[in-house]
């Protein structure tokens, strides 16, 4: 169970993660495939591995809501573990795809960050 200490990183990472499976959701909509779990997770891992690796790169648990360099570093490993495993697969990785999966997980897996700063000021 999470502690007073570990809980605002067990909360950045679940955050994370929704965020991806969000993208991965809304991803499988827009093109007609299947809303189920075991689609939905296909298409996920690859980018889920990504954000581990962003975690572990960044130590993400240290500044969990970090823009920089933790949220910049899991959004870049994200795309780039992900779209290297969706490659190693033989799943597609066109160039159009790379584009809206660079922009639509920056707005995700920042934008969060960017929230929580703008609240801590206000």
């Amino acid at each position: 169970m999470a502690t007073a200490d570990t809980r605002p990183a067990v909360v950045a990472l679940a955050t994370d993660i929704i965020c991806v499976v969000v993208f991965c959701t809304v991803g499988r909509r827009s093109h007609d495939e299947g809303l189920n779990l075991v689609g939905i997770a296909e298409t996920a891992w690859p980018f889920l591995a990504g954000t581990v690796v962003g975690w572990l790169l960044s130590r993400g648990w240290l500044r969990p809501t970090a823009v920089a360099p933790t949220g910049v570093t899991v959004w870049f490993c994200t795309v780039v573990v992900g779209m290297l495993l969706r490659k190693a697969t033989g799943v597609g990785v066109a160039t159009s795809f790379i584009v809206v999966a660079s922009i639509s997980t920056a707005v995700l897996l920042l934008g969060w960050r960017v929230g929580v700063r703008l609240m801590a000021r206000g």
